[in-house]
């Protein structure tokens, strides 16, 4: 059990050290169509803190927590909203982090269990994080809204 939460802990601060911002457009990655995803998270328990999300493009990069945009939003009413632009079409995933005390990383017990909430795409929970085939979707023709359930 140790091992699943200390696994855990790894992706979560990995996924932060490695987060790039939205501004390296994912548009240049090839020709062709682009889409948004908007994603919502509601019902977080105060209105501090933010939430920190990433958008990975490719099972390698959820797995070498490599995200191709990354965003974080301050708690407002409960709630937050942020959309990815200028996304092709392709699998994606979504994780994110809620930061309530807002220091820049996922806090943990003396024990290894989280002490934030987090989620992902497809709202999968489990011990330990997801692979990248639980919460992978696909953009083809159209925008995406998803709400993550924290």
């Amino acid at each position: 059990m140790i091992r699943i939460f200390i696994s855990l802990i790894l992706y979560l601060i990995t996924m932060l050290t490695h987060a790039q911002t939205a501004s390296d457009s994912l548009a240049e990655q090839g020709a062709g169509p682009v889409f948004d995803i908007e994603v919502t998270v509601s019902q977080i328990k105060t209105n501090t803190g933010t939430v920190l999300f990433a958008l990975y493009s490719s099972a390698e990069a959820f797995k070498n927590r490599q995200p191709v945009q990354f965003k974080s939003l301050k708690v407002e009413a409960g709630g937050v909203a942020v959309t990815f632009e200028n996304v092709p079409q392709g699998m994606y995933a979504i994780s994110c982090i809620y930061d309530e005390n807002g220091n820049g990383k996922m806090d943990f017990s003396t024990n290894g269990i989280p002490e934030e909430d987090y989620g992902f795409s497809n709202n999968i929970m489990s011990f330990g994080p997801p692979s990248f085939d639980e919460v992978k979707f696909e953009v083809t023709d159209k925008d995406l809204t998803f709400e993550i359930i924290l």
